[in-house]
C-alpha cells in the first residue's frame, strides 16, 4: 500500500485529523463550512475559520471518515462506534460501512476502522479495498 498521509489541524480546543488517501471527493466539507475548508487554499484547512462546535459539526457529515477530529483535552485514541454495524451503497460511489471494523489486506495485515469507511465498488482505486475517489473520474454507474 502507498505512503499513507496524516495531517492534523488544531486549535485550542479541537483537532481535525486529514487522512487524504481516504477521502471519496464528495465535496461536503468545503460546501458546508468554507470558511474552514477551501480546497483552493494551502494548507485547504484553516482551523480558526470558524467555532469548533461548528467545525465538528462538519466533520461528522464526511461521509468517508477522511476527517476525523478529537478534543485536545482528551488523549488521542482508537475511538469506537457503539450500536450496529449499517452499509449504506452510494449511488454512483463507494459502499460505506458504519461501525467498528478489522479490515485484513491480501497480505494479512489487520488494520481497526471505526466510524465510516469507504470501499471501492468501482475497481478504479489505487487504495484497495478502500475508495479514493476515482468513481468521478471514470464515470462508475452502478
Amino acid at each position: 500500500m502507498e505512503n499513507q498521509i496524516t495531517k492534523k489541524y488544531t486549535n485550542e480546543e479541537v483537532t481535525v485529523v486529514w487522512q487524504p488517501h481516504m477521502c471519496i471527493h464528495s465535496a461536503r466539507c468545503f460546501k458546508g463550512l468554507p470558511t474552514v475548508f477551501d480546497r483552493h487554499k494551502r494548507p485547504w484547512v484553516t482551523i480558526e475559520g470558524d467555532t469548533t462546535e461548528a467545525i465538528i459539526g462538519q466533520v461528522k457529515k464526511c461521509p468517508s471518515g477522511a476527517l476525523s477530529y478529537y478534543m485536545n483535552a482528551e488523549i488521542e485514541g482508537e475511538a469506537t462506534v457503539e450500536g450496529n454495524t449499517v452499509v449504506e451503497m452510494l449511488p454512483n460511489g463507494p459502499l460505506l460501512v458504519y461501525g467498528n471494523l478489522t479490515v485484513k489486506d491480501t497480505q494479512g495485515n489487520e488494520s481497526k476502522k471505526s466510524k465510516v469507511t469507504a470501499f471501492c465498488r468501482c475497481g478504479q482505486s489505487s487504495n484497495k479495498p478502500y475508495c479514493d475517489g476515482s468513481h468521478i473520474t471514470s464515470k462508475f454507474e452502478g
